[in-house]
């Protein structure tokens, strides 16, 4: 008994039909029935019910396929092991602002469970993580937004919504409400990163204000985010987004973090080559919930 022969008898009892099965496996309809015919003969007994109309599970058939699925998943997770103990001692791993205490999570799950591998942090703009990500001197890379779409040599995995709250100066009127509109910050001045440092963050943030009836007007570009925040800091009226993350570490009385009625988030994934491993500790550990805006006092 050969594991294609098994391959071969699964699809054709999940299509019921040899055609669909063998586009379904990339082969020839032929090869594909050569190797059902092939396992029957093995097993003494015929798996199918064959008509020019159908194509059936016979009883045997159907008390075989529990047992052939098994022997197929138990070859997957033997893969999958030994994937895992081929993984590089180093996990190369591209990062993006704003990860707080899941880069803790992360960081603290490999000295845990796989103290062997040494993750190497690499702070680098999204075009360049991409680049290096596709070439081999990254491991895996994080990627937020719909960039996420454009390389078809790298798998994007779905970890997370990166919620974004609003920093005004705590002196400001608005500064007293739970929640805030977007709409009643149309005057004030808004600070962002430049477009080419961050396109999906900096779109969302303006499409939203669109949405909210206007065009926001904007200050000088901000830097680094400890910056943006000492002049917001100071009372001068204007505003910012802020990864919720990063608001929960700032421990400042002179700005404000308040939630927008209308939620701000930016979809975030894990990149990685299509021709490698997933590397699957840091996957499980970025699919954790960590705590949210809600688990502290705004």
């Amino acid at each position: 008994m050969e594991l294609r022969q098994l391959r071969c008898f699964v699809a054709v009892a999940e299509e019921l039909h040899f055609g669909r099965a063998a586009e379904r496996l990339l082969l020839g309809q032929p090869a594909v029935s050569q190797q059902v015919r092939r396992l029957e003969r093995e097993l003494r007994v015929e798996l199918f019910d064959r008509s020019p109309r159908y194509v059936r599970l016979t009883p045997a058939g159907e008390r075989f396929l529990p047992a052939a699925r098994n022997v197929l998943a138990a070859e997957d997770a033997a893969r999958a092991l030994a994937a895992d103990l081929a993984a590089p001692a180093v996990l190369r791993l591209g990062t993006v602002t704003g990860l707080a205490e899941r880069l803790d999570l992360i960081l603290e799950a490999y000295q845990q469970q796989a103290p062997g591998v040494r993750v190497e942090l690499h702070s680098i703009p999204v075009r360049e993580r991409l680049a290096r990500l596709s070439d081999g001197r990254l491991d895996a890379a994080f990627v937020r937004g719909a960039i996420a779409e454009h390389n078809p040599e790298l798998r994007f995995l779905p970890v997370w919504a990166d919620e974004l709250v609003l920093a005004l100066p705590a002196r400001h009127p608005l500064a007293d409400a739970a929640e805030v509109d977007l709409a009643d910050l149309a005057e004030l001045p808004l600070r962002l990163t430049e477009r080419a440092n961050h396109p999906a963050l900096v779109d969302l943030v303006t499409e939203a204000c669109a949405r909210a009836g206007f065009r926001p007007v904007l200050g000088p570009a901000h830097g680094a985010l400890q910056d943006t925040l000492a002049s917001i800091g100071t009372g001068t009226p204007m505003w910012t987004v802020v990864y919720a993350a990063n608001a929960r570490m700032v421990n400042t009385h002179r700005v404000a973090f308040r939630r927008c009625r209308t939620p701000l988030a930016l979809p975030t994934s894990i990149a990685v080559r299509r021709s490698a491993p997933v590397p699957r500790l840091l996957l499980e550990t970025c699919r954790r919930t960590p705590p949210t805006w809600d688990d502290q006092d705004s």
